[in-house]
């Protein structure tokens, strides 16, 4: 396989499989511990150590910049994370998650001409429906992930039952 040049660095396939994979895992072991209810804010801060302590890359409530006939805002909007400067990590605790809330993911996405997202929803009895992988079709490098990289869940599960 062709490494391929995206984000900070030059990445192979597996690799943004493997970060979204250890993010659903960081995911799945907070959720499992501490279930639904917190507050948005204190799953972002408990997810930016678990990520930072795996050595991974992790930016906090980074503004999103937007340009547009000349006209520049400096926060046209906010991630709760990038992580390794590639995948953006959405996060919600709320009952149940809307359209508008993928949309939110995708816009982002387009806006950084990233390939990938993560939407996970906190507020849900069971993780595994709370958990959203979102590609911006947009970039090259998002349909060879799908392509040629197990889903987040099976590596999250495998981490899971190896340790």
């Amino acid at each position: 396989m062709k490494p391929l040049l995206f984000c900070r660095e030059v990445w192979i396939m597996r690799d943004v499989n493997r970060i979204t994979g250890a993010i659903v895992d960081a995911a799945y072991r907070l959720h499992s511990r501490v279930g639904p209810g917190m507050m948005e804010s204190f799953y972002e801060s408990v997810m930016l150590h678990v990520l930072t302590k795996r050595g991974l890359h992790v930016e906090k409530q980074k503004a999103i910049p937007f340009e547009w006939e000349g006209i520049r805002i400096q926060e046209a909007g906010r991630l709760d994370l990038l992580v390794e400067g590639c995948v953006i990590v959405e996060l919600k605790s709320i009952e149940r998650l809307h359209p508008v809330h993928h949309k939110q993911v995708l816009t982002y996405l387009r806006l950084l001409d990233l390939p990938i997202g993560l939407l996970i929803n906190f507020g849900e009895v069971s993780l595994k429906n709370g958990i959203h992988r979102i590609l911006n079709h947009r970039t090259p490098v998002s349909s060879t992930v799908v392509e040629h990289g197990p889903s987040d869940l099976v590596i999250a599960r495998q981490g899971l039952r190896s340790r």
